[in-house]
């Protein structure tokens, strides 16, 4: 699950990129880096894990329990 970088050179395909806060800048680039790919997909495999490796600064609450 890697993202479409064949288009990187169109200006107007990153033009959004201007109007993003701070916290939609990172989101942008934390979404691209494949080991976060790889982390986020092995931590959604595991019902268990509840959260992602805390290097990625990312927490997501364990599943609800019924």
């Amino acid at each position: 699950m890697s993202a479409d970088t064949s288009r990187w050179r169109f200006a107007e395909d990153y033009a959004y990129l201007d109007a993003l806060c701070g916290a939609d800048l990172a989101w942008e680039y934390l979404r691209r880096n494949p080991d976060y790919q790889t982390a986020f997909l092995a931590a959604s495999q595991d019902p268990e894990a509840g959260s992602l490796d805390p290097r990625w600064g990312l927490r997501f609450p364990g599943r609800p329990v019924a």
